[in-house]
């Protein structure tokens, strides 16, 4: 499909581009890489902490841990200095804990896929993305999440062809834009220069990356677009709320509680 959408329109000028984050927007993780970090940290820990939703939604509001094998390293260290250690005295192997990380995400045996990453619930439909191109909008994705793993979704999953991807092996994590930059210029032709792009993210370091790739690209119209993932929606009010403003502090120009609300007539309304 997404070869399909470049090469029907090469010649016709798009009304928007748009790129989305896939954790917390296209699939819910909030049961498999966010049960898999607390499991790392609760394993480096001895047993002794196991963050809760919460505290991982804390850690990663400072913007900068889009990365989960390094926000779960994270974790352990801060949980190690409140016991009064210093960082640097804390052995702590990150191959292993990357090891451990994948073993609960993807499962024991890397050949089987039979861990958490296997139950994960889709938060759209391949119509969605068939609507987006009927409408003359042009798609991809930029995810921190490694690339078998997205296409994992993507392809196995939504059955969206060859979709046009930055991954973490692909370019610097979030917030660095590089990997919105380079979904950008697959998608563009000559005739989409300078088309409208949203970024659609669930996390600081996501709306973090549009107003980056603001300040480095001021003359592209940019619109940031956060999405609350589902376990911020079934939280209580004053969460909600304090996730959302933590968004739109980032950058989001609207905060949606679901990728399908961002419809074409939704995304015609934010670049007009």
């Amino acid at each position: 499909m997404a070869e399909a959408q470049r090469s029907k329109g090469d010649s016709m000028m798009k009304t928007a581009i748009v790129v989305f984050d896939i954790d917390g927007v296209i699939r819910d993780v909030g049961g498999s890489y966010r049960r898999a970090i607390a499991d790392t940290v609760e394993h480096f820990t001895g047993g002794a902490s196991r963050p809760t939703l919460t505290d991982i939604d804390y850690l990663k509001s400072e913007g900068i841990w889009n990365n989960d094998w390094e926000a779960s390293q994270e974790l352990v260290y801060r949980y190690f200095e409140a016991q009064g250690q210093a960082r640097t005295g804390i052995s702590l192997n990150y191959q292993h804990l990357i090891d451990f990380f994948q073993s609960r995400y993807r499962g024991p045996d890397p050949e089987q896929w039979t861990g958490y990453i296997g139950s994960e619930p889709l938060l759209c439909t391949p119509n969605y993305f068939k609507n987006l191109t009927e409408n003359q909008m042009l798609w991809g994705f930029f995810s921190g999440a490694m690339r078998d793993e997205a296409l994992y979704v993507l392809q196995g999953k939504l059955n969206l062809g060859i979709p046009v991807l930055r991954a973490m092996e692909d370019v610097p994590g979030k917030p660095d834009p590089t990997g919105l930059f380079e979904v950008i210029a697959e998608l563009e032709t000559e005739e989409n220069q300078q088309t409208p792009v949203l970024y659609v993210g669930d996390t600081v370091a996501d709306l973090y990356t549009v107003t980056k790739a603001k300040q480095q690209q001021p003359e592209r119209f940019w619109i940031g677009v956060g999405v609350l993932p589902p376990h911020i929606q079934q939280a209580d009010l004053e969460r909600r709320q304090t996730y959302q403003q933590n968004l739109e502090k980032a950058g989001a120009t609207i905060v949606l509680n679901q990728l399908e609300e961002l419809t074409p007539a939704k995304i015609k309304d934010l670049i007009s």
